[in-house]
């Protein structure tokens, strides 16, 4: 099974349904159904025979349909509703969103103390537009986000750093629309560090074990 790090708040839904089938599959969208089959083990849904299968044909795949195969028989767990607002709150201890989730239409993140981390490399998006309403306060926030991906940070009171804003947007990949204050320590849009994608890549090969 896979295992997040510290206080991670995940939701998990049908993957790829919101990509077109022919479109060629990433290494992050590879590895974000491998972790969706992985939860449909632990949820009972799927036995150790059928995940070693599904893993190794997610790890091959080539495109989005191939992908979407694979989890077309997996229902969307209750409360991943995309129609409802996602609220994180730092806190003191902090907090991420990240592995496969889905992303709703619209995101309200508290830094706090501890800071927020929005990280969109493995999650689900079936919209063409996301807003996310960001106050840095003391702790930050940070969104990760897949190349290819757009972010528009119009929106934002300065004190945003988008390291991403060279990277051209892909034909029907998401729009982000930030906005808010960056408070004391600031907002900050990247893309996913090298390390970070290994990490993953690695999770996927432990899973085909």
């Amino acid at each position: 099974m896979l295992r997040g790090r510290g206080r991670v708040v995940k939701a998990v839904g049908r993957s790829m349904e919101h990509m077109t089938d022919d479109v060629r599959a990433s290494t992050a969208e590879r590895e974000a159904v491998v972790e969706r089959l992985n939860e449909a083990v632990a949820e009972g849904r799927l036995d150790f025979g059928e995940l070693g299968e599904r893993v190794e044909r997610a790890l091959s795949a080539r495109t989005h349909g191939e992908l979407a195969a694979l989890t077309a028989d997996l229902p969307r767990p209750a409360g991943a509703d995309p129609a409802k607002p996602l609220t994180l709150n730092g806190g003191l201890r902090g907090v991420k969103r990240e592995g496969y989730w889905t992303v709703p239409a619209r995101i309200v993140a508290n830094g706090g103390m501890g800071g927020v981390v929005l990280d969109f490399t493995a999650a689900e998006c079936r919209l063409p537009e996301v807003v996310v309403e960001a106050d840095g306060a003391m702790g930050g926030v940070v969104l990760v986000v897949p190349e290819g991906w757009a972010v528009d940070t119009d929106g934002m009171e300065g004190g945003v750093r988008d390291k991403t804003a060279t990277t051209p947007r892909l034909p029907g990949a998401p729009l982000i629309r930030l906005s808010g204050t960056p408070g004391m320590a600031g907002v900050v849009v990247r893309h996913p560090k090298r390390r970070e994608l290994r990490r993953t890549k690695r999770r996927g090969e432990l899973t085909r074990d």
